[in-house]
């Protein structure tokens, strides 16, 4: 390398000896040029010989003043080669360009966490220090980092110097104003790994993970209750206070709504009104909602997957439903009688084996029902073709019934099971059995809590503590708690008698 002046040739030299002959008196740090003694000497002195002059602000340095006029004049000289993106200075650029190589060069001691920039890493150890060297003049709030003591200050000051070019919104942080621009732009920048669906908030996203995880983080302490969001959890709250007094009533069934409008829709269920259809196959719904839900029968797009059997659903509802099937969980029980059951419609129809409540009306015979499938039979009745048994005479609407019914006089046995190889006519009968061998009782007691593994158990069982005796001795009137006592007791006169008889 060449050199015009000797005093370049041995400045330069410096470079290779390590030589460092200019010492600052107040740190003792060396330097290599006078030069560079001078700039160090204002860390101390605090010295700022450069203002700007648009708005009066000081600076040691003269390059830090040429980057700081950059501010004003919006110049943004470095580009990013990869995604184009402008930068006011070099330095800002060299740290950008990390997030496109991946390259975190500086590392906490403490927990090892790798950052991009120094200043990154600055402000991450102090979170482990706990050092805030940054206070507010006005509450004395200790803050770890200066922009984060600046935004603060703008709470007292009212200062908001971010402007919304569209709305003219301000705004005090620049992180508001960008996240504020999405809704202008529609922009949606965060996506769900697991269905992908768009959000233009991260909070939204960890919002909506909980619909595929089933978290639910927030709970009503007045009966436990879990939600996954806060706003359905202060939904629900208004049902324990007593601001919230049911003021519609249903004048067929008498079920309480708190708005009239939940209950005009509740009516739709008994006058059969189904004013919502669909465009594509004519299918008509009693609400907006249910109209939405089907829709996307038609676009097939399954979005909720089981992890368990690789099974896809339309909708998170009907995953979690399914999952069940998997568990064996059922959430729902019955009050009256302890009968538990996996989906809430069951356990509402069950319930009205209890009340006696019909809210279906055939408006052909006036016939009610339990069921709104009972009431379609109905109107489907004189349209109806009935299949007879050939061996019995009985009569079904069905085939898959008289199918059912069928086995009885064949003996065919088509489902058996795999631990002990017992045939049965129907699934339901095998599911019942499998108990035997799993040990699963999933009727309980609600008096006492024992626990039963067939509902007919369970009944015979609530007998005790009701005090209930259906069934008496003819012979003598005695009255049994079960069936197979009176037998025995009937059996036992009749043998008294005969003996009598004989002597």
């Amino acid at each position: 390398m060449f050199f015009k002046q000797n005093y370049e040739m041995k400045r330069h030299y410096t470079v290779h000896t390590g030589e460092k002959p200019y010492f600052c008196k107040t740190c003792g740090k060396g330097f290599t040029q006078r030069g560079a003694l001078t700039y160090h000497m204002r860390i101390h002195t605090g010295e700022k010989p450069y203002s700007c002059k648009t708005c009066g602000k000081m600076f040691a340095y003269s390059s830090d003043s040429l980057k700081h006029r950059r501010i004003h004049t919006g110049e943004k000289p470095y580009p990013c080669k990869t995604c184009l993106k402008m930068f006011a200075c070099s330095s800002s650029l060299s740290i950008h360009m990390r997030t496109h190589t991946g390259e975190k060069p500086y590392h906490c001691k403490t927990c090892g966490k790798m950052f991009a920039s120094r200043n990154y890493l600055l402000k991450h150890t102090r979170t482990h220090t706990g050092e805030k060297p940054y206070l507010c003049n006005s509450c004395g709030k200790m803050f770890a980092c200066n922009s984060s003591l600046l935004k603060h200050m703008r709470t007292h000051t009212g200062e908001k110097p971010y402007t919304c070019k569209t709305c003219g919104k301000m705004f005090r942080c620049s992180s508001h104003l960008l996240v504020h621009m999405r809704t202008h732009t529609g922009e949606k920048p965060y996506a769900c790994k697991a269905c992908g669906k768009m959000f233009a908030y991260s909070s939204d996203v960890r919002k909506h993970m909980r619909v595929h995880t089933g978290e639910k983080p927030y709970h009503c302490k007045a009966c436990g209750k879990m939600f996954g969001f806060s706003c359905s959890l202060l939904r629900h709250m208004k049902t324990h206070t007593s601001q919230n007094k049911k003021s519609s009533n249903c004048d067929v069934c008498g079920k309480a709504f708190k708005y009239d409008y939940i209950m005009r829709r509740h009516y739709r269920v008994h006058t059969d009104e189904r004013p919502f259809s669909c465009k594509m196959c004519g299918k008509t719904f009693i609400s907006a909602s249910s109209l939405l839900k089907h829709t996307k029968t038609h676009s097939g797009v399954k979005t909720f997957c089981c992890t368990t059997c690789g099974k896809r659903f339309s909708y998170n509802s009907d995953l979690l439903k399914h999952t069940r099937s998997h568990t064996g969980e059922k959430p729902y029980h019955c009050a009256t009688c302890g009968k538990v059951f996996g989906y809430s419609s069951s356990l509402l129809t069950h319930m009205r084996m209890h009340t006696g409540v019909k809210p279906y009306n055939c408006k052909t015979c006036g016939k009610t029902f339990k069921r709104n499938c009972h009431l379609t039979e109905c109107n489907s009745d004189k349209s109806t073709k009935y299949l007879k048994c050939d061996v019995c005479g009985k009569v079904f609407r069905y085939n898959y019934e008289m199918t059912r019914h069928y086995r009885i006089h064949t003996g065919e046995k088509p489902y058996s099971c795999t631990i002990c190889g017992k045939g049965f006519v129907c699934t339901g009968s095998l599911a019942k059995h499998r108990r035997a061998h799993t040990g699963e009782k999933p009727y309980s007691c609600i008096t006492c809590g024992k626990k039963f593994a067939y509902n007919s158990d369970l009944l015979r069982h609530l007998k005790t503590h009701t005090g209930e005796k259906p069934y008496h001795c003819k012979r003598c009137g005695k009255m049994f708690l079960y069936n197979s006592s009176k037998i025995d007791r009937c059996k036992r006169n009749i043998f008294i008698s005969c003996s009598a008889r004989i002597k």
